[in-house]
């Protein structure tokens, strides 16, 4: 087995995709231990610019990727997802590994058990790299945490890469690794995928076993982030599926997301809502992906203008439970040492633990008949189709954009967490860039199971959008003909 020469040390996967280093991995045309070798390199050369990475699992990723490569060697049968590198996010059980959820006050954590996607992702032959960083238990859309600092844009290191999957996008976005799992409890993986120029996949909730528990247990995901739709439905088909660890686990068949991918979507019946009703996008934003919209129209997608899919916004139920779950389950932290936490995210905490009793079981029932609402718009569309993010990228550090401080921590972003609430499909993929040469997302959404027709709308933007080169300057190659 031999290295192709010229892989760059500092980007492996900068323009490598999953499927081009699976292929080649199986044809004994790349080794999975250079490979492995290079992504934990740049893992390591990157940390102090962009700070992706929580953890980096040095002797175990080698001594994995070694037993990879002989079972090439060997003739031995390979999995879907053999000797690709990956990374998993922090709020992700990693079995012996801390398991801090970005907090100070669960440095201390050690994980017993590897997460159900995790242990999927291993079995499938994936080669686990390390950790990456999140914002203290999800609780923010940008990429900061006290324990582990501020996370960095590899379009631009002044901004953040979103979050709260932020390690995840920026070290894909990077080409560190060509997917990671994150998780997305109000838009954790569309969100850094928007800003970080990336696909991401948010499946029906339950579809992909979220174990030990998550503190918000009614609205939390696992699902991939991956350069490309291709490379996130190649992960997700290896992640997807019942798991009796999860009460919520989704029993039926996995729908062939792989398959979806590159199909026709003449005759889809599309709604474009830019605002979804109450969001204020800003110009660039809507020029981005208006022009997405048109290009769908073009390809024989019936598409509808709809500018108010919701009555109201539904922040509020999203923020009783979101926050009530974590709260709940810091508050032993909250109340006595609230020092260890993100002062922001301390303050939305002790909000959501102040809820009475009737208060909050009324924002539950809102919630169902929110849900209900979605399954009857879904009687007249195929999909659902916005921003990602109302701008475009937010400098690093920063909460939230100054121009919309009139909203909370995370309901600037306005688009993202309904769909947490009602549970249906989401997908974030770049629709271009805007005029700064920054990444916008446009996100799908999908009726209730309806993930195949999300990638197959995802693909389909992927595939007409402008031209332009998905890997981030700094990390481009110094020459195209050099890349493996």
């Amino acid at each position: 087995m031999v290295m192709i020469s010229g892989l760059p040390a500092h980007a492996p996967f900068s323009r490598l995709s999953a499927h081009e280093a699976r292929d080649r991995i199986a044809r004994r045309e790349l080794s999975p231990v250079e490979l492995t070798r290079a992504a934990l390199g740049a893992a390591r050369e990157t940390q102090a610019s962009l700070n992706a990475f929580f953890l980096i699992f040095e002797e175990e990723a080698m001594a994995t990727a070694r037993a990879a490569e002989a079972a090439v060697l060997n003739g031995e049968a390979l999995g879907p997802l053999h000797g690709v590198p990956f990374s998993a996010k922090d709020l992700m059980a990693v079995k012996d590994a801390p398991y801090a959820s970005g907090s100070r006050a669960m440095a201390g954590n050690i994980a017993t058990v590897d997460a159900p996607a995790v242990e999927r992702t291993k079995a499938a032959g994936a080669i686990l790299i390390g950790k990456t960083t999140t914002s203290e238990f999800g609780c923010k859309p940008v990429g900061d945490s006290p324990l582990t600092g501020i996370t960095r844009n590899p379009w631009n290191p002044a901004k953040t890469p979103g979050g709260s999957s932020a390690g995840a996008a920026a070290s894909v976005a990077a080409g560190i690794t060509p997917f990671a799992l994150g998780t997305d409890g109000g838009g954790s993986i569309r969100i850094p995928c928007a800003f970080s120029g990336l696909a991401g996949l948010k499946g029906q909730f339950g579809r992909v076993p979220v174990w030990p528990v998550s503190a918000t247990p009614t609205l939390a995901h696992v699902g991939p982030i991956a350069r490309d739709i291709a490379d996130a439905a190649m992960l997700f088909a290896a992640i997807a599926g019942h798991d009796a660890r999860d009460p919520f686990s989704v029993a039926g068949p996995v729908p062939d997301v792989e398959g979806a991918v590159g199909a026709p979507i003449e005759g889809m019946r599309i709604a474009w809502s830019p605002t979804l009703g109450y969001a204020r996008p800003d110009a660039e934003v809507l020029r981005v992906t208006e022009a997405a919209v048109r290009r769908l129209a073009d390809l024989g997608a019936i598409v509808e203008e709809v500018e108010s899919v919701f009555a109201t916004d539904p922040a509020d139920l999203w923020i009783a439970e979101f926050y009530a779950g974590v709260g709940t389950r810091l508050r032993e932290v909250v109340e006595t040492r609230r020092e260890l936490l993100d002062p922001s995210v301390a303050v939305v905490l002790e909000a959501a633990l102040g809820q009475e009793m009737r208060a909050y079981y009324e924002t539950v029932f809102a919630r169902y008949a929110l849900r209900d609402e979605m399954c009857r718009f879904f009687e007249r569309y195929d999909a659902l189709v916005s921003p990602v993010l109302p701008v475009t990228s937010l400098d690093a550090g920063l909460d939230m954009p100054a121009h919309l401080a009139d909203r909370n921590l995370v309901s600037w972003v306005f688009y993202t967490y309904p769909f947490n609430l009602t549970g249906q499909p989401a997908a974030s993929v770049c629709a271009g860039l805007d005029a700064a040469g920054m990444p916008v997302g446009l996100q799908i959404v999908g009726r209730t199971l309806g993930e195949a027709d999300v990638v197959r709308v995802a693909s389909a933007v992927e595939r007409v959008r402008p031209a332009f080169d998905p890997v981030p300057p700094a990390f481009r190659p110094p020459s195209t003909e050099a890349h493996p």
